[in-house]
């Protein structure tokens, strides 16, 4: 991974996969907490829309609806894939809330 100083020259910006604004290099353990951050969002909305697609698409289509007598109407079915969604997009929102360790000085 290339780190680029927003204080370096315009080509090491460009060329620089993460480029951080300040000249201050405890930018660099901020960008890696937000990384690690990140992908536990990512894993978590995936297993959370997985385990919903698993567990009620089949509700949805009826398959289980000789075994328990339960039928969901297409429009519940709906609802519950919006939220679904919603869910997904509030976990990533959280992100914007992310605020960076405090460092302690060595």
């Amino acid at each position: 991974v290339g780190l680029a100083l927003g204080t370096g020259t315009d080509v090491a910006k460009e060329a620089g996969d993460i480029l951080l604004l300040r000249g201050d290099l405890s930018a660099v353990v901020h960008a890696y907490d937000l990384s690690r951050r990140t992908l536990q969002t990512i894993r978590r909305n995936f297993v959370w829309a997985y385990g919903y697609n698993v567990a009620l698409v089949p509700l949805a289509a009826g398959a289980f609806a000789p075994i328990w007598s339960v039928n969901v109407s297409p429009a519940l079915a709906a609802m519950a894939m919006s939220a679904s969604s919603l869910f997904v997009l509030g976990s990533s929102l959280a992100l914007k809330r992310f605020k960076p360790r405090p460092l302690v000085p060595a």
